[in-house]
């Protein structure tokens, strides 16, 4: 791996969405790669918070997890976001984040990033394709390269066969219903490999 440098991305309100997170930069780690782990913020009412025990303890559980910033943008080769859905779009922390990066943008300094998404629901049909998709819209804008998992790997199936990303159900006890480490491990590798042929394309 020349070097190539992941950033995850992520948004979670009770630790699905960082628990995906982690094992994709795991993944990555073992593919060779450079990989950090940051947040995008989080702006709901401490009341809101206050008010879902499990969403109380997980802010409290990872804040020594950093926060994004555009400067971890122009550092990473690639970038893998981990979402919940949200009526069958991106959370609005995350949208936010996004916002704020049309300066990037209009300097061309996200172009040919090597992207890819993952995402979580209360159910399989909870919106999980539609979220992925919505964000990979930006992406499109950025002029990034979305590098999807597809069917590349047989754990897809195992894990529900997401070819946009992987996703996971969550069930009313918090816990994941499909086993999706394996398949996250596999996009992020997949996702650094693709990175890494763009870096050596491009030197």
């Amino acid at each position: 791996m020349s070097n190539v440098k992941l950033a995850v991305i992520y948004y979670s309100s009770t630790g699905t969405n960082y628990k995906l997170a982690q094992w994709a930069a795991e993944g990555a780690k073992q593919a060779g790669a450079e990989a950090k782990v940051v947040k995008v913020p989080e702006f709901a009412p401490q009341a809101a918070i206050d008010s879902n025990p499990a969403w109380k303890a997980h802010v409290e559980e990872t804040k020594a997890v950093p926060e994004v910033s555009l400067s971890d943008l122009e550092w990473a080769d690639a970038i893998i976001f981990s979402i919940p859905t949200r009526f069958g779009n991106m959370p609005a922390q995350m949208k936010q984040f996004l916002d704020t990066t049309g300066g990037l943008w209009f300097n061309g300094k996200l172009a040919n990033k090597v992207v890819s998404a993952m995402t979580s629901a209360q159910n399989p049909h909870g919106g999980q394709e539609q979220t992925i998709l919505s964000l990979y819209t930006t992406m499109y804008h950025w002029g990034a390269i979305v590098a999807t998992p597809g069917y590349t790997d047989p754990v897809l199936y195992a894990a529900g066969g997401n070819p946009y990303g992987t996703s996971v159900t969550v069930g009313q006890d918090g816990n994941m219903i499909e086993d999706v480490r394996e398949a996250v491990i596999h996009q992020a590798k997949r996702t650094v490999t693709v990175a890494e042929w763009v870096k050596k394309g491009n030197q």
